[in-house]
């Protein structure tokens, strides 16, 4: 039961006519439960692992999610890369509804969320200055753009708390500073991702302007819902097309992060602790 690549986001997203060969696996962590079953399937030759970020029918609001869980999860299966899809707000008038942005930060405005696979006996410092894998979030751009989407590399991405949106002060605020695109998920992962040593990029789907917007008031939730199944369709086939062109070796650095992040001596972390972390800090401490 392993897979190359991670895929997260609705569970639309498993609806890829061309999938094949796909099973559910449930996995158990030291974490707790993922937000459910990952989805294996065989996706342009490349063995791939779904999971639904919501859980099925969309019952985990951002605040609950099981972020440690939900990567490392991923981490067992033997995952190298992550493209993460989900709904975000444009913080910018040049970035209009059913755009994609690819960001390349984050800017965090949570609520002390868990995030991090250390601590109980063991402290790590990865580094996060770049937080994005350059080389999946090129792939991610090249793949969007060949199936006709209009997609922006680069920009950063803010991740709120919710579950209610901004309040129109906050929106300018965000606008003020520059942030381009505003959700509430994906930095957590980002985080773990990171610290798990896999790639990860993010394919922000626009559903709407964020409420710093004129128009924002008289969008209606049909409006919005019909631009979420339409950038759920585009994701589909942006998805299948990085999968696709990824190459089998990672060239970029983040399969070694953890390499002179681990602050404690060996002997001094908890026999528990090494062996709950084993899939992520084996090959640094037996």
């Amino acid at each position: 039961m392993t897979a190359q690549i991670g895929i997260i986001g609705g569970s639309g997203l498993y609806d890829m006519p061309e999938l094949a060969d796909r099973e559910e696996v449930r996995i158990q962590t030291p974490f707790g439960d993922p937000s459910g079953p990952y989805v294996l399937a065989t996706l342009r030759g490349r063995r791939v692992a779904f999971l639904s970020r919501h859980g099925a029918g969309h019952r985990l609001s951002p605040s609950e999610l099981n972020y440690r869980a939900n990567l490392f999860g991923f981490k067992t299966l033997g995952v190298e890369r992550i493209v993460s899809a989900s709904a975000v707000g444009s913080l910018k008038e040049e970035y209009p509804p059913l755009d994609i942005v690819i960001p390349d930060q984050f800017f965090d405005r949570t609520k002390g969320r868990p995030s991090t696979f250390f601590g109980g006996g063991i402290v790590a410092h990865v580094g996060f200055s770049h937080p994005i894998c350059r080389e999946l979030a090129a792939a991610v751009h090249q793949s969007a753009l060949a199936c006709g989407a209009r997609a922006h590399l680069g920009g950063t991405y803010v991740c709120m708390e919710g579950p209610q949106f901004s309040t129109e002060a906050e929106s300018r605020l965000y606008r003020s500073w520059g942030m381009d695109v505003i959700g509430m998920t994906n930095l957590q992962e980002a985080k773990l991702a990171r610290e798990a040593e896999i790639c990860y990029s993010t394919l922000a789907l626009v559903t709407d302007y964020d409420c710093w917007h004129p128009d924002h008031d008289s969008v209606s939730v049909e409006m919005i819902v019909a631009n979420l199944m339409q950038n759920a369709r585009m994701a589909q086939r942006v998805i299948a097309e990085v999968v696709g062109r990824l190459p089998e070796a990672r060239s970029c650095g983040c399969g070694s992060a953890l390499a002179t992040a681990i602050i404690t001596a060996p002997d001094a972390i908890p026999a528990q602790v090494k062996e709950d972390l084993k899939p992520i800090i084996g090959k640094y401490i037996r």
